[in-house]
């Protein structure tokens, strides 16, 4: 046991030395990643604009004018949020402005109950609580009126407990869909011991490090929506999967830049 320990501490630092370089531009990296799947959300509904509006009118039965400004307002919304964020200004605007965005389209759309998206935008959710915490770590201020007593590092390490467990979600629906073969077992396997030490906070970094590689190469085999040209409705569909997934990654990175906060296994080591 012994043994392992310095072989995982070894390997800990010579990954610490080759990504030190790195370092400055992850969170740029991660919260660009994070709000990818809703700035290509606005542009997708500018460039189907008519598309939009049709849906909206003809199958969830949104009047003439509503629908106008509902995807009006949803482009706007979108758009500046995305911005705050990734400017790094007014963070907790921007992950409520994001966070109404999901959840009205989920019931605009009529997709609020359909368990693969759920579990993806609950995924997103949790990216969006790490960029909040992150805003909350850089900014020391309150941002929860009503509750003076605790601070902003108190504050953090709750939102940082509940992104992680969050942003785990998306591996679930990656697992019970598709069909059975070996790599897939094998991929389910790490890819879910990962999960579990990240939401639990054990060796958190490094386990986000490996969920974010696994995704990368999922999302370059699987949602190659570039390769799709003879379906367009299933290509936006691949596309909103690629980009949703990008998402989850941003998030992923965010929790290498930051650690797994206060709630974690990681954090108790080191007070023993």
């Amino acid at each position: 046991m012994e043994q392992i320990r310095n072989v995982s501490e070894q390997t800990e630092d010579v990954l610490e030395r080759i990504s030190r370089p790195l370092k400055p531009y992850i969170p740029w990296v991660a919260r660009t990643l994070l709000v990818s799947t809703f700035i290509e959300d606005a542009v997708r509904i500018v460039v189907q604009w008519q598309n939009q509006l049709f849906f909206l009118q003809a199958y969830r039965g949104f009047p003439w004018g509503i629908s106008h400004f509902f995807l009006l307002l949803n482009v706007v919304t979108m758009l500046a949020c995305s911005g705050l964020a990734i400017s790094r200004r007014y963070t907790e605007y921007a992950v409520g402005g994001l966070f109404s965005v999901i959840v009205v389209q989920g019931f605009a759309y009529g997709l609020i109950f359909d368990l693969r998206f759920f579990l993806r935008n609950l995924s997103v959710i949790g990216g969006l609580l790490m960029l909040l915490a992150e805003g909350l770590m850089a900014r020391r201020r309150n941002v929860f009126a009503g509750l003076p007593s605790i601070t902003d590092d108190d504050r953090s390490k709750y939102v940082l407990l509940g992104g992680r467990i969050l942003l785990v979600l998306l591996f679930f629906s990656f697992v019970f869909s598709g069909d059975f073969s070996i790599s897939r077992l094998i991929v389910s396997l790490v890819g879910g011991l990962s999960c579990v030490m990240v939401a639990v906070g054990f060796k958190a970094k490094w386990s986000a490090i490996v969920l974010v590689t696994i995704l990368s190469v999922f999302n370059l085999v699987v949602n190659n929506w570039w390769a799709v040209d003879y379906n367009p409705t299933h290509r936006d569909f691949v596309k909103y999967d690629f980009f949703q997934t990008l998402s989850i990654m941003g998030g992923f990175l965010l929790l290498v830049n930051m650690g797994p906060g206060g709630f974690s296994v990681d954090e108790k080591k080191k007070n023993f």
